[in-house]
């Protein structure tokens, strides 16, 4: 695979709301766009929906930097929790929120929390890999309240996020690898944040390590090692 000449390595690079550098492509515009909208939600929630290591927990981490949320689970929510989740800074994040579907107990505890945003004009950012629309949920006042509120899709990076995300990453860490290399990894490594981040980290580990250069070779060996290893990815 030779990189597209229309990949764009200058891909925006901005402070999203006041936060670290964050790079903004169509697989996540809406989502930024709507994040840069709060507090004016029309509704108490907004839902960020897509596969595992498309980026929702990252954009959650932005969002906690302007709003102070609290973060819980789907499989951790109980009602009687509610309250002191909403109480430090009336915002909270509710990861893999599409859990609490046939669980009486946490059903019940997401419609809580819900009515409670509301009444007390606070915010809930839900993240799930399931669309709001496909959860099945047992309780109808819940799901109302959830069809009721927007929620967005984030899509798994394309290869001109991807290669931007790598080229960024390197630089951080004050390596400049040639477009060899990220053309290699590109054509092989799993489409994920996640994994992006922890391939450069492994590759600037293997090169001090050994002395060299972070060269095609050396990406060969280190993404099979990370490969092999079968590490998880993150939201």
């Amino acid at each position: 695979m030779s990189l597209p000449a229309q990949i764009p390595l200058d891909l925006g690079h901005r402070t999203a709301m006041g936060c670290e550098d964050f790079l903004v492509a169509p697989s996540n515009a809406d989502a930024v766009a709507w994040l840069d909208r709060w507090p004016s939600w029309p509704a108490p929630a907004l839902t960020l929906f897509g596969p595992a290591g498309c980026g929702k927990t990252h954009l959650s981490q932005v969002w906690r930097a302007r709003s102070h949320a609290l973060v819980t689970r789907g499989d951790a929510l109980e009602s009687g929790l509610v309250p002191s989740l909403l109480a430090p800074a009336n915002a909270v994040v509710v990861e893999d929120a599409d859990l609490v579907v046939g669980k009486p107990e946490r059903e019940e505890a997401l419609f809580h929390l819900y009515n409670l945003a509301r009444e007390q004009r606070g915010y809930l950012l839900l993240l799930s890999r399931k669309a709001p629309s496909r959860w099945r949920t047992k309780l109808p006042d819940l799901r109302s309240r959830i069809k009721g509120a927007p929620a967005v899709e984030v899509r798994p990076p394309d290869d001109a996020l991807l290669a931007a995300v790598l080229v960024k990453l390197f630089a951080d860490r004050q390596l400049r690898p040639g477009m060899e290399v990220i053309t290699y990894l590109l054509a092989r490594m799993e489409r994920s944040l996640d994994f992006a981040r922890r391939l450069v980290a492994a590759l600037d580990h293997a090169s001090l390590a050994a002395h060299r250069g972070v060269t095609v070779p050396l990406a060969r060996e280190v993404l099979s090692d990370l490969q092999r290893s079968g590490s998880k990815t993150t939201l």
